[in-house]
């Protein structure tokens, strides 16, 4: 997972509630696309009609929109069933940020596990980067110094420290997990020496033979 600092760039106005993962991804798209795929059926439902051709009209379809770094969405962005297709499918096609007023637990999950950056605001802040991303301006959304910034505006928000850390230094769970074996292993060796049959009891079911007496 790469590292993520900070994301910058056009911030695609989406101003939407309750946007569901099926509505990010299909399904179907899951089974018979290969994750680097998934960015061009992202939004399916509202960026092509049924013949395949582009919707004009949806905004990430639409200069200066196309190709945004930067998602605003509204609240409950990534509800429904648990897709961690949907944040593949996202940053398959170039996002790197998503602002809601509030996320999907799951799909807000599964943005840390895969260095996409979730940023919650309150609809009034969400309504003034709307407003500014109708200009088709930038913004740089800053991890380190936790703000989004734009000419003069200035917005703080907050990540948890654990989940801000791992996508710093570009950490998934099992990453972080790596990070503690030598810990882990001292816990082992100690463990099985003050409980050795339960130990023995786990060498049993792993190889279907009763240990040396």
């Amino acid at each position: 997972m790469d590292k993520v600092t900070a994301v910058a760039g056009i911030v695609a106005p989406l101003l939407r509630d309750n946007v569901d993962t099926d509505i990010v991804i299909r399904i179907e798209r899951l089974t018979q696309q290969t994750r680097e795929a998934l960015g061009h059926y992202a939004f399916e439902a509202w960026r092509y009609h049924e013949d395949g051709t582009e919707n004009p009209a949806f905004v990430l379809n639409r200069a200066p929109w196309r190709g945004a770094p930067v998602l605003l969405a509204g609240a409950n962005f990534g509800c429904g069933s648990s897709r961690e297709g949907a944040v593949w499918a996202l940053m398959s096609m170039g996002i790197r940020c998503v602002i809601a007023e509030s996320f999907g637990e799951i799909f807000y999950n599964n943005c840390f596990q895969n260095g996409l950056l979730p940023v919650r605001l309150a609809k009034a802040q969400l309504q003034t980067l709307a407003d500014l991303a109708q200009t088709g301006a930038s913004v740089k959304v800053d991890l380190v110094a936790q703000q989004i910034t734009a000419d003069d505006l200035t917005m703080p928000f907050e990540i948890e420290g654990l989940r801000r850390d791992a996508l710093l230094q570009g950490l998934d769970e099992i990453s972080q997990t790596l990070q503690l074996r030598e810990a882990i292993r001292a816990w082992q060796r100690a463990d099985r020496e003050a409980r050795p049959w339960i130990w023995s009891t786990m060498e049993t079911a792993r190889t279907g033979t009763l240990p040396r007496a």
